[in-house]
């Protein structure tokens, strides 16, 4: 059976890879960096079992790992690692291949919704071949993988490569690859905190009472905020199904939660297009490209953020309620 596990021992292996590329080059602040993170990569279900079993001393470890990371990250500043092909040959080939340089691409996707939507159904001798829990996840990362086959297949190039390849950019992104899991973890943090049942208190005393359409407004319009505050749209939902989703949407109005949740999501990510806090998604782009604005992504993006946007509070409004 093909678990989340894996993908995470996979993640930490290629960490460990990068690591070990970085200590050959006598970067050992960024080998330390992505060892530690590799690390707790691998043993993060070890920890919690130990953590549910009455022993803290490992999560106190991790926390302490968590800690050095925070101290490191400072110290792994943009490094240009020398190009496996020139400028020209990497040009050459891209005309040659055209439209082939899709195929790896759009094969994440794809093989991610089969997984979704078929992966409970497939079966080797009778077992599940997907657990159920995170299923989307672990389809997810085997997309990756055969991704990473079919872009060697495609560009005629050794698979090695495609590591090297990888450690590069992971390098060139340093610690703004850590990004989406902080800030998903901070969407928990905040609703811990309160911040929802104060969102859902305030929503409750100024929205008119019988009107689902304003209050669905604030809902969407709520997400694209918060994301663009947080900086991640899985930081953002928390907070705002906690606040206004759950308790006003949900209970009070009888909007249906999937359509809600997975709308609601994509109103979210129009705030991720807007935002400079989603650094790995539109500063680092921009650092990369070498673009005279840093926040040129971000212009680029913001009329179609608004134009989706509409697009998808509009058809929400139309389907949620039904």
């Amino acid at each position: 059976m093909l678990r989340i596990e894996y993908a995470y021992w996979l993640i930490a292996a290629f960490l460990f890879y990068t690591a070990w590329r970085n200590a050959r080059d006598r970067q050992l602040a960024r080998a330390t960096f992505w060892v530690l993170l590799g690390l707790l990569f691998v043993g993060g279900d070890a920890v919690l079992a130990q953590q549910k079993a009455g022993n803290a001393l490992p999560s106190q470890i991790a926390g302490c790992m968590v800690i050095a990371l925070a101290l490191l990250a400072p110290r792994l500043r943009r490094q240009a690692h020398p190009e496996t092909a020139s400028a020209s040959a990497r040009l050459a080939s891209a005309i040659r291949l055209g439209h082939k340089l899709f195929v790896p691409a759009l094969l994440i996707p794809l093989v991610t919704l089969l997984v979704a939507l078929m992966g409970e159904h497939l079966s080797i001798g009778g077992h599940a071949l997907f657990a159920k829990p995170q299923m989307t996840l672990t389809g997810l990362a085997l997309a990756c993988v055969i991704a990473v086959f079919a872009a060697a297949r495609v560009a005629q190039a050794p698979l090695h490569q495609g590591l090297s390849e990888g450690r590069r950019l992971l390098d060139a992104i340093g610690w703004a690859a850590l990004l989406p899991l902080l800030l998903a973890a901070l969407g928990e943090v905040f609703t811990q905190s309160g911040v929802g049942a104060a969102i859902s208190a305030l929503a409750q005393m100024i929205l008119p009472e019988g009107n689902a359409f304003l209050c669905l407004l604030v809902f969407a319009l709520g997400m694209v905020l918060f994301t663009v505050i947080m900086g991640n749209a899985f930081a953002a939902f928390p907070v705002m199904m906690a606040g206004i989703g759950l308790p006003l949407l949900v209970h009070r109005y009888g909007a249906s939660p999937a359509i809600l949740g997975s709308m609601g999501m994509l109103c979210g990510y129009c705030g991720t297009l807007l935002t400079p806090m989603a650094a790995d998604y539109n500063l680092v782009p921009a650092a990369l490209l070498e673009l005279r604005n840093p926040y040129g992504v971000i212009r680029a993006q913001a009329w179609s953020a608004a134009g989706i946007f509409v697009a998808t509070f509009l058809i929400m409004w139309a389907l949620v309620f039904r």
